[in-house]
């Protein structure tokens, strides 16, 4: 039986993979230390097939422990946020992180020479397209343009050169995987927020405009002229592509853009949310001061992930919606977010 060890388990993304993968069978072993949302419950912590570690997945030790006997690993630990979460810790993240990810490739490098391990799978970022000019952005142009300003994109970047870097040395194999714009349920207030630092409340657009509509906000503010172009993708849609990168020997050393094909602006989204919520309601909004770090255009090229896997995101915008801000609703009652 396939045994895939999953970093950052419980995590927004982690979660979506997890159950992915127990779904088709797969035995899964997780790690996680609940570091962004403190300590979380998960629906699958119990399926005979689910083994979980709470711990750091800086602990190179703990890391071969853990991956001795698995075939492959996705490595999707790190810390993480929206636009707000890497402006508040832009040294913190990429010190972080780096440290995360050689722990991990330490390890996976080992148990490729010494064990059974096949491939690593390494979560990478829409960020690194951060200063493309080429749209919609095909996966190869990452060697083409200038490098991320941001101290998130830059590290998402370095990511993937660790997967050169393990290749052109070690021969490990691996996938690099950037999804575009996660939206699901899932996503709690940071643990930060018990520190009283409310830019952290709820990092990703989504979940943050159905909060603030929740709450009453009229006009309802949004950051910049609400021009910026996003591809909202589903969470189980990019943990069905996660998978698929798993299994397709296509896979094997390249990269992948995982996302929905459909563009929004932000304020599109942003009228979306207030219709669904506050339907007898003129939609009114202000603009505030952007993020320094807020790209503009994001817009990927999903042929790529089509052609080589056959993968193609199947829920729209419209239906993540009517699924979100329910669950934000019932969390934001509960006191949970």
């Amino acid at each position: 039986m396939t045994k895939i060890l999953v970093t950052g388990s419980m995590g927004f993304i982690g979660g979506y993979v997890v159950e992915e993968l127990l779904k088709s069978g797969y035995e899964v072993v997780g790690i996680d230390n609940f570091s962004k949302y403190g300590k979380l419950v998960k629906n699958f912590q119990n399926h005979p097939k689910f083994s979980f570690v709470e711990g750091d997945a800086k602990n190179v030790d703990l890391m071969k422990d853990l991956i001795a006997d698995c075939d492959q690993v996705v490595a999707l630990a790190a810390m993480v946020g929206g636009i707000s979460y890497f402006h508040v810790f832009p040294y913190d993240l990429l010190a972080e992180n780096e440290r995360i990810m050689a722990s991990t490739f330490d390890a996976a490098i080992w148990a490729y020479k010494n064990k059974k391990l096949k491939k690593i799978n390494v979560i990478s970022s829409s960020m690194v397209y951060e200063n493309t000019t080429d749209y919609p952005s095909k996966e190869d142009s990452v060697s083409k343009i200038a490098p991320p300003f941001s101290t998130y994109g830059f590290q998402k970047l370095a990511v993937e050169y660790f997967c050169k870097g393990a290749f052109e040395q070690y021969s490990l194999p691996y996938t690099i995987i950037r999804p575009f714009n996660c939206v699901g349920t899932g996503e709690y207030k940071a643990s930060a927020m018990s520190e009283g630092n409310l830019k952290l409340a709820l990092g990703h657009v989504v979940p943050d405009l159905v909060l603030k509509v929740l709450q009453g906000q009229n006009p309802l503010h949004i950051l910049g002229k609400g021009n910026q172009i996003r591809h909202y993708t589903y969470g189980k849609d990019i943990a069905l592509g996660i998978k698929m990168c798993i299994e397709n020997k296509n896979a094997i050393n390249e990269s992948f853009n995982i996302s929905s094909s459909e563009s929004t602006t932000v304020l599109e989204l942003a009228e979306m949310i207030w219709n669904k919520i506050n339907k007898d309601k003129k939609f009114e909004y202000v603009c505030d001061t952007p993020y320094k770090y807020d790209v503009q255009k994001r817009v990927p090229s999903v042929e790529k992930a089509k052609e080589l896997l056959g993968y193609e995101t199947t829920t729209s915008l419209n239906q993540m919606l009517d699924i979100v801000i329910p669950w934000v609703k019932e969390q934001y009652e509960q006191g949970a977010i």
